[in-house]
């Protein structure tokens, strides 16, 4: 069994998914002989397309933000040897 996949994060492969739901709604002996395995895989395709896509995007983000740490941490050591004056707050 699968997570529900009509979400948001799938909607580009909304259309595929929707074509499986109603081969799947055709009967039980009808996906038992195999005739929604084509689509089925299409929706594997899609949706692996989908996840890598997620995850090279929260890369980037992390990167990003592991960025900005860093320059607050390098900022914050400076201060702390004396080579920038502290922080006003």
């Amino acid at each position: 069994m699968h997570s529900h996949l009509h979400t948001p994060e799938n909607a580009n492969c909304e259309e595929i998914m929707t074509a499986l739901d109603e081969c799947h709604a055709r009967g039980f002996l009808w996906k038992t002989l195999g005739q929604c395995n084509d689509i089925k895989r299409e929706v594997n395709r899609c949706l692996s397309a989908e996840r890598l896509q997620r995850a090279k995007q929260n890369r980037e983000e992390a990167r990003e933000k592991r960025s900005r740490i860093e320059k607050i941490w390098a900022e914050e050591r400076a201060r702390e040897q004396g080579e920038l004056p502290q922080k006003q707050e």
